[in-house]
């Protein structure tokens, strides 16, 4: 007997032996390889980083807006009638032109914009840490089940070592004639199905620890073991400090509030499309012409002033009486002057650069919002039933955050105590076994008897360690329900 449990002590401190050989994964690890790595998280970080974009977008409305164009034009030297005049350069022109222009629209949707952006920003942070929330809780229940699955295997390997040593004792019975080699067989069969048992639960173990790392969003190690420092406890809060904590901290409820707001302020936006709105305008530019045939345009002016004295003679000054000294007065000095020959030659020169400027402009207006077919007042029953259903969402958030923080303490309370009944059952047992085996080395009982006592004692154990494992998703679970570690 003695012997049995020197070897069962002897694997108890090869198993920690073994995993300081291998790489040690603890919770407080693998909770920050997950925040790094893992996809649905770093999605919602994605989506604050998109709402601080609208943010500077939304100020962004408060500064007028700048757009400065440089562009060139070609028109072919070909005039055109109208009215049987002739219009137009008679040579082909390249043009060149540049234009600043600013505009600014300033109204009450500015301001809400701006309100409404910043909400969306708090509502993408409570996002965050929501998703982070989320997050977190699914890698501690996951590990909590990793580890719950490495336990058993670890209790099976020791159960093979035990089956292993029953089979020599009874090999050794049946040696001496003490046995009978219906318990040798008995001893063999009972070896294989530990083998199998122990075999199953290493395979459980392995996949519990691969979807572990599915979540972390890395691959996982060649060989790791995880390790925690895990104490049960009787719970102390009660569950009226538990609400009380959890409506102040719950990211889940914080995120549903955010949302309200943000409802809010689309509501105050879509109010926002009956009231007016002020613009500012501002614009200026410039020109350069080269007319690529100099001598027909200086031609075309002579005509056009030549056109103009004759024209004046018709005018109404002449039909009111006017006197024929003024009129060709007036009619002599429309002629075309070898200054402005040198002119348009000289314009040339300054083409592409050389600009002329154009006039500046300026204006403003004020608008006010009349009808748009019913869409305004669409806009705006919409964005009541948003701001409805978003007081809805956190009155059952708020709901659903007393209900399960409520059952969550009741059933961490029940799993402490089942916890607490599990370990005496799993004391009980293993004395049991213990005398059992003792009897059975002396011949005061079968190998059935010893069977059964290592059968009763398995499933204590393994009922001992699923209870630990219970308690600690209970209390992972109200951790989760309230929104903070409550350790």
């Amino acid at each position: 007997m003695r012997a049995l449990w020197r070897a069962t002590f002897l694997l108890l401190l090869a198993i920690p032996a073994a995993a300081q050989a291998r790489e040690s994964l603890t919770l407080a690890e693998a909770l920050d390889i997950a925040q790094k790595n893992n996809p649905t998280y770093l999605q919602s970080i994605s989506g604050r980083t998109r709402a601080a974009a609208g943010v500077r977008a939304a100020y962004g409305q408060l500064l007028p807006s700048a757009d400065a164009s440089f562009g060139t034009s070609f028109r072919e030297g070909r005039p055109q009638y109208f009215g049987g005049v002739a219009f137009g350069a008679t040579s082909n022109i390249i043009s060149s032109n540049w234009n600043l222009s600013a505009n600014a629209r300033l109204s009450v949707n500015t301001i809400n914009s701006i309100r409404r952006a910043n909400a969306a920003l708090d509502a993408a942070d409570a996002d965050v840490e929501a998703s982070k929330y989320q997050l977190s809780n699914g890698v501690t229940a996951q590990f909590l089940l990793a580890l719950q699955t490495q336990a058993r295997a670890h209790l099976q390997d020791t159960l093979v070592v035990q089956q292993r040593l029953q089979l020599e004792l009874a090999q050794a019975r049946a040696g001496v004639g003490s046995g009978t080699s219906l318990d040798l067989k008995r001893a063999e069969v009972s070896l294989g199905t530990q083998q199998v048992a122990a075999l199953r639960a290493r395979n459980t173990a392995a996949v519990a620890r691969l979807q572990l790392f599915e979540q972390l969003g890395v691959p996982m190690p060649g060989a790791v073991v995880l390790t925690a420092d895990l104490a049960v406890g009787e719970p102390t809060s009660t569950v009226a400090d538990l609400l009380a904590m959890a409506t102040q901290v719950n990211p889940a409820l914080r995120a549903t509030r955010a949302r309200e707001r943000v409802a809010d302020a689309g509501l105050r936006s879509a109010r926002g499309e009956y009231t007016p709105s002020l613009s500012f305008g501002a614009s200026v530019g410039g020109v350069a012409q080269k007319q690529s045939d100099v001598a027909p345009a200086i031609l075309q002016a002579q005509n056009q002033a030549l056109s103009g004295q004759r024209s004046c003679l018709t005018t109404d000054s002449l039909r009111r009486g006017a006197g024929l000294n003024s009129i060709a007065a007036q009619c002599a000095a429309i002629q075309f002057t070898p200054a402005q020959a040198e002119a348009i030659r000289e314009a040339n020169t300054d083409f592409p650069f050389g600009f002329t400027r154009s006039p500046y402009n300026l204006s403003m207006s004020i608008s006010l919002p009349l009808f748009d077919g019913f869409g305004r007042e669409q806009r705006m029953q919409e964005a009541t039933a948003s701001k409805a259903d978003a007081r809805y969402s956190v009155r059952r958030q708020e709901l659903a955050l007393t209900a399960n923080v409520t059952s969550a303490r009741v059933t961490l309370q029940a799993a402490f105590e089942t916890s607490e009944l599990q370990a005496r059952n799993a004391a009980t047992a293993r004395e049991a076994l213990q005398l059992s085996e003792e009897r059975y080395r002396v011949g005061a009982n079968t190998f059935v008897d010893l069977t059964t006592a290592r059968g009763e004692y398995e499933r204590a154990e393994t009922d001992r360690i699923d209870a630990i494992y219970e308690f600690h998703r209970a209390f992972a679970a109200l951790e989760a329900a309230v929104g903070r570690s409550l350790r």
